[in-house]
């Protein structure tokens, strides 16, 4: 299953970045590795303070489908999926673990239609 990025958490390690002797964190967390060594040689520097900065208030004013767009796993990407698939995927798992936990649906039924859901992906 996706792993969910906050886009909250993201800003707040952007803005931790800033008052820190250390940054790129955010980078890290959001699957930019390189971004975030980059950020984390270049620390003794003003650069990645500032970039912090400005990322930190960037992603704040993302809207959350805009963050979840570009917020997409290597793997998947790699993969070739479409991130509005990938989104629709989720929401469909999801209406369907609500049905699961409002008991119109057995567990069985669950991982049936679960399976069904991500062997369409795979």
């Amino acid at each position: 299953m996706l792993a969910q990025r906050s886009r909250q958490t993201a800003v707040f390690l952007a803005w931790a970045g800033v008052f820190t002797p250390v940054s790129g964190f955010h980078k890290f967390y959001l699957g930019q590795p390189f971004w975030g060594a980059l950020y984390l040689l270049l620390s003794w520097t003003q650069i990645p303070r500032v970039a912090c900065a400005i990322e930190g208030f960037l992603l704040l004013a993302k809207s959350p489908d805009a963050f979840g767009a570009v917020n997409v796993p290597a793997q998947e990407a790699k993969a070739g999926l479409d991130p509005k698939q990938i989104n629709a995927l989720a929401e469909a798992l999801r209406e369907l673990d609500t049905l699961r936990q409002e008991g119109l649906i057995s567990e069985l039924e669950f991982e049936q239609k679960r399976r069904l859901l991500l062997d369409r992906v795979a």
